[in-house]
């Protein structure tokens, strides 16, 4: 999953679409997730990158990694690959 490119995310959490006006806030994982994910990093490399970074197990973060993408498609922030 790629995050749209005219989606701007400021280095707060603010996130805006520039196509619709809509602005959103992250909290810090999502932040991250969303930062790796402009960075064109893969859907392993991400989730390994946040295992490291926080202590949560495999089941967890895939409930929570998922659940989150599932929102970015629902808010139309993400290009379908």
């Amino acid at each position: 999953m790629k995050i749209k490119e005219n989606i701007a995310i400021s280095e707060s959490g603010f996130v805006f679409d520039s196509n619709t006006g809509d602005s959103y806030h992250l909290n810090t994982t999502a932040q991250i997730i969303m930062k790796f994910m402009k960075e064109d990093k893969d859907e392993d490399e991400i989730q390994e990158l946040i295992m490291e970074e926080y202590d949560v197990d495999t089941d967890t973060l895939n409930l929570a990694y998922y659940d989150f993408l599932t929102m970015l498609t629902q808010f139309k922030l993400s290009e379908n690959e």
